[in-house]
């Protein structure tokens, strides 16, 4: 059972013919087609199959309750148009790593488990990682089932169109309890394996941090109008908000060392021939200096003249240091390196639970994207690491 192979399975599902990208959102069809896919692979693996209150799922060897275990895996849903590996990768390493482990006669001594989080890229209700972070507590499920995704249907909502119950979602301390030790294995949403940098060259890296990131909303306020009859000075515009926003966080970003984009619009009423009578957008921020990334918004507000709303904020997250020291130096001495990104063992981190990450070379860097890639012998490398550290963890 090869990684590569499994990657394969899943290949169809919620790929857009046009852009030759991916669309699986949370509580959707393609998003049943893969949980389907998950219990099914974890079926052949002699895996025992069960979900947390938020949906998650897990595939464990072993009985859970006995003692807390060791957990690999990642997520099966993506942004608009996103990519192959983000997500799947580690999902997919995680069943070709257990399967090694079996044919090799690896008895674990604590049980051992593959985990599949829901709506990790909150591309459908706008909060990321909201299966973690429902799960841990770190999101109340009033908050997380009041959120609506574009055409304004509520979590809650697509829940029961998708045949769960709602009043079940919640905070889950007995399947957090399961969990002694979690490692997610990502491709890379960067250069450091690649590029220039001390690390280049090899396959794998270890996580050591996770810069911290917040979303916000921007509700831009106009007034609706002709295009063609209004005086430009009689224009209550709220594009012109808008594109202040976008150069105004660009700018203030670089003056404070962070990143940020505006990279989900609402134009109300989207006309060609219509000054819009309001504009959404929505706002991602991160960097190294969590004060920098906290000061940026206030910035914005005050050039603006507006208040922002936030969607959802993660502070500067650290893996466990001993954890990560001891993994690169059963990996050979890796690379240990941090990134921009969000991922569900950052929001379990934060909760304390004992958390590592594996990172495989992306060769160009380009993630969220159709052209995000990753060569077969890095992610057969990949999945060669975390055999060695699952072996070494639950051995």
């Amino acid at each position: 059972m090869g990684v590569t192979g499994l990657l394969e399975e899943i290949a169809a599902i919620g790929r857009d013919g046009a852009t030759g990208g991916y669309r699986r959102y949370a509580w959707t069809r393609a998003d049943a087609d893969l949980r389907a896919w998950f219990a099914g692979t974890a079926a052949g693996l002699g895996l025992d199959v069960v979900e947390d209150r938020v949906g998650n799922q897990w595939a464990w060897w072993g009985e859970p309750d006995a003692h807390p275990g060791v957990v690999t895996g990642s997520h099966l849903d993506s942004v608009p148009d996103g990519g192959a590996y983000d997500g799947p990768l580690g999902v997919a390493s995680s069943f070709a790593a257990v399967a090694r482990l079996r044919a090799e006669g690896f008895a674990p001594a604590v049980p051992l488990g593959v985990a599949n989080f829901v709506d990790e890229e909150g591309a459908r209700f706008g909060v990321a990682c909201s299966g973690s972070r429902v799960l841990s507590g770190a999101m109340s499920a009033e908050h997380a089932l009041g959120l609506r995704d574009g055409d304004g249907t509520t979590m809650a909502e697509a829940l029961a169109a998708a045949g769960r119950d709602p009043a079940h979602v919640g905070r889950d301390d007995e399947a957090l309890a399961r969990i002694g030790t979690f490692v997610e294995l990502h491709v890379e949403q960067g250069r450091l394996l690649a590029g220039p940098d001390e690390g280049a060259g090899r396959p794998v890296a270890v996580g050591s941090s996770i810069w911290p990131h917040g979303r916000w909303r921007f509700e831009l306020a106009g007034e609706a109008n002709h295009a063609g009859t209004t005086r430009l000075d009689d224009r209550r515009d709220p594009m012109l908000a808008l594109a202040a926003l976008i150069t105004g966080a660009r700018s203030t970003a670089a003056d404070l060392g962070c990143v940020a984009t505006v990279g989900k619009v609402v134009v109300r009423p989207n006309g060609v021939n219509a000054i819009p009578s309001s504009v959404t957008g929505w706002l991602d921020a991160r960097g190294p200096d969590e004060d920098a990334v906290r000061r940026l918004v206030p910035l914005l507000e005050e050039r603006l003249g507006v208040a922002a709303t936030t969607e959802s904020f993660t502070p500067d997250t650290r893996f466990d240091e001993p954890l990560a020291a001891d993994l690169a130096a059963l990996l050979g001495d890796v690379p240990v390196i941090g990134t921009g990104a969000g991922h569900d063992a950052g929001v379990l981190a934060t909760r304390g639970l004992r958390t590592a990450m594996l990172f495989v070379r992306n060769p160009t860097g380009v993630s969220h994207s159709p052209a995000e890639h990753a060569d077969e012998a890095d992610c057969e490398a990949g999945v060669d690491a975390l055999v060695r550290v699952l072996r070494h963890l639950a051995g």
